[in-house]
C-alpha cells in the first residue's frame, strides 16, 4: 500500500476561506478575542506561577491518563457495573447517530418536549440541539455563554468561553432584540437577565442534559465541574438526567481526580477550583429531598 493511500485528503472549502478572511477583517471581533484571551492567559500564568509544580502536575496527570487508557476496556466494564448498581442506566453508542437516537428514545419514553442542557462539548459535537429541534423538542442551553450564542444562532467560539467573540454592547443589543428587555451593557445586569429567563426553564424542563468531566470506574461516579450553578440545576431539578460522554473521560478511582481537577481548572480558567464540583452516583433515593428520578449515561 502506498503512503498516498494512507493519508486522507482534506478538502478546503472556499466558503471556509471566505468566512475566515471576513472574520480576520473584523476589527471588533479581533479586539473581543484579544481582550478575552489576554485575560485568560494572564490568569493561567498566575495560577501556575511555580513552573516546577506545573510540570510535576502535568507528569502526574499524564501518568493517570496513561494508566486509565492501558486498562480502558476493564475500566469501562467496571464503570458500567457500578453505575448500574447505583441505579444509573448505561447506554453505549458507536456513532453520533446512535447517541442521538438513544437520547431521543429517552425523550420519547417520557413524552418530553423541553430539555435544558448544561455545558457539554460532546453534545455540541453531536449537534443534539438541532437533532431534537427537528423533532419538535426544545433543547435550551443553560451555560450563559452557550445561551448567548444559541440565542444568536451561532456556534461556540471557545471551548470554555463560548461567547468570547462578543462584548457587552453586542450582548446587550442581542438581549434587547431577542428577549424584549431594556438595553444595557452592564455585565451584572445582563447576567441577571439571562438567569431570570433560564431559572424558569429549569423548572419547566422534562429532562436535563449534562456532559461529564470524569467518570470514576471504582465508585460509579460522574464528576462535573462548573462555576454558574446551571450544571447542578440541570442534573437535579428535572425528573430525568441524561449525561453524555466519550469513553476517554473514565478514570480508575476518586484519588485520580484530585490532580486532574487541579490541572483542569487552573489551565482552563486560571482558578484553583471551580465554584461547583458535582459528584453524581445515582438517581434520587427514597430518603433524599432532591435529585432526578432517573439518571442515564450515554
Amino acid at each position: 500500500m502506498s503512503t498516498q493511500t494512507l493519508i486522507p485528503t482534506v478538502e478546503v472549502h472556499e466558503d471556509f476561506r471566505a468566512r475566515a478572511h471576513k472574520a480576520l477583517g473584523d476589527s471588533q471581533l479581533r479586539n473581543n478575542f484579544r481582550t478575552a484571551m489576554d485575560s485568560l492567559m494572564t490568569k493561567r500564568a498566575a495560577a501556575f506561577s511555580d513552573a516546577d509544580e506545573r510540570e510535576r502536575l502535568r507528569t502526574l496527570g499524564n501518568a493517570i491518563r496513561a494508566r486509565a487508557l492501558s486498562k480502558l476496556p476493564d475500566l469501562l466494564e467496571q464503570l458500567e457495573r457500578n453505575l448500574t448498581r447505583n441505579g444509573v442506566k448505561v447506554h453505549w453508542a458507536e456513532t453520533v447517530e446512535e447517541a442521538n437516537d438513544i437520547v431521543l428514545s429517552i425523550v420519547e419514553a417520557h413524552e418530553a418536549r423541553q430539555v435544558i442542557k448544561g455545558k457539554s462539548m460532546v453534545s455540541e459535537e453531536m449537534e443534539m440541539n438541532d437533532f431534537l429541534a427537528a423533532r419538535s423538542v426544545e433543547c435550551l442551553e443553560s451555560d450563559m455563554g452557550e445561551y448567548i450564542v444559541q440565542l444568536d444562532h451561532e456556534k461556540p467560539s471557545h471551548i470554555i468561553m463560548p461567547a468570547i467573540h462578543k462584548n457587552a454592547v453586542q450582548v446587550g443589543t442581542l438581549f434587547h432584540d431577542k428577549l424584549g428587555v431594556d438595553y444595557t451593557k452592564d455585565v451584572d445586569k445582563l447576567i441577571q437577565i439571562g438567569r431570570k429567563v433560564l431559572r424558569q426553564k429549569f423548572f419547566e424542563a422534562d429532562i436535563g442534559v449534562s456532559g461529564v468531566n470524569f467518570a470514576v470506574a471504582e465508585t460509579g461516579t460522574l464528576l462535573l465541574v462548573e462555576n454558574e450553578g446551571n450544571g447542578r440545576m440541570c442534573t437535579t431539578v428535572p425528573p430525568v438526567h441524561i449525561a453524555v460522554t466519550g469513553i476517554e473521560k473514565v478514570v480508575e478511582n476518586l484519588r485520580d481526580t484530585v490532580p486532574l481537577l487541579s490541572l483542569l481548572t487552573r489551565s482552563a480558567l486560571g482558578i484553583p477550583i471551580t465554584t461547583y464540583v458535582n459528584m453524581i452516583s445515582g438517581p434520587r433515593k427514597a430518603d433524599e429531598l432532591d435529585g432526578p428520578q432517573e439518571v442515564h449515561l450515554v
